[in-house]
Parts: structure tokens; C-alpha cells; sequence
């Protein structure tokens, strides 16, 4: 114990721990391509943009990235109740979800124009 309190006794690991973190961030990360396509089937409620045209759904587009899969853990697990989305979100993976909220996390929230018709 007396030896890990010594100076510069700890600055040898630090590049190694940083490396080790950064890895593991990394490697957490979601695939926002991969999450795009995977949530074509959450378009019908939560818009192709992340924005409801419902006011009852909420909008999903620059949600935080932890707040979308643990929501999406939650009504996959049953601890939050939807008949719609349980439904929906039952057979993704863990590398499904946290690739979807990757997707809506990247999305702006803002809606989209809407062209003129006329």
C-alpha cells in the first residue's frame, strides 16, 4: 500500500486506464446507419424524422442516447407499459437498442420543411 502512495508510482498506468476507458466508450457505441434501419417499424408513430404527428407519442430526435435505451429496456422488460411499443421492442437485441437510440440521439428534433403545394 505504502508504494502506490509513492509519486509518479500511478502515472505508468494512467496512458494504459485512458486507453482501456476510451476503448469501452467506443465499443458502446451505437451504429446510427444500423439503428436508421432498424427503426423503420418506430416511423409510423414517431415520424421518419424522430417527430410525432401525434401529440399522444412522444418525439424520439435528439433524445439523450442512455434516456432512448432505457426506456427501450424498460417496455422490452415489461417495467413500462405500452401495448404498441412492447410489442414492437420485445425481440430487439441489446446491440438493437442501443444502436436505435443511437439513430434518434444523432437527429436534429427539428422538424423538417414541409414544401409548398401551391
Amino acid at each position: 500500500m505504502q508504494r502506490i502512495l509513492e509519486p509518479g508510482y500511478l502515472s505508468g498506468y494512467l496512458p494504459a486506464f485512458v486507453l482501456g476507458m476510451t476503448l469501452a466508450i467506443n465499443a458502446a457505441a451505437g451504429d446510427t446507419a444500423a439503428g436508421q434501419q432498424k427503426s423503420l417499424a418506430c416511423n409510423a408513430c414517431h415520424g421518419s424524422d424522430g417527430i410525432s404527428i401525434n401529440t399522444l407519442w412522444p418525439n424520439l430526435a435528439g433524445q439523450k442516447t442512455g434516456y432512448l435505451e432505457k426506456q427501450l429496456r424498460d417496455f422490452r422488460s415489461g417495467a413500462r407499459q405500452d401495448p404498441i411499443t412492447a410489442t414492437q421492442v420485445k425481440a430487439l437485441s441489446d446491440k438493437d437498442i442501443v444502436d436505435i437510440a443511437a439513430y434518434y440521439s444523432s437527429l436534429s428534433g427539428v422538424p423538417a420543411d414541409v414544401p409548398d403545394r401551391h
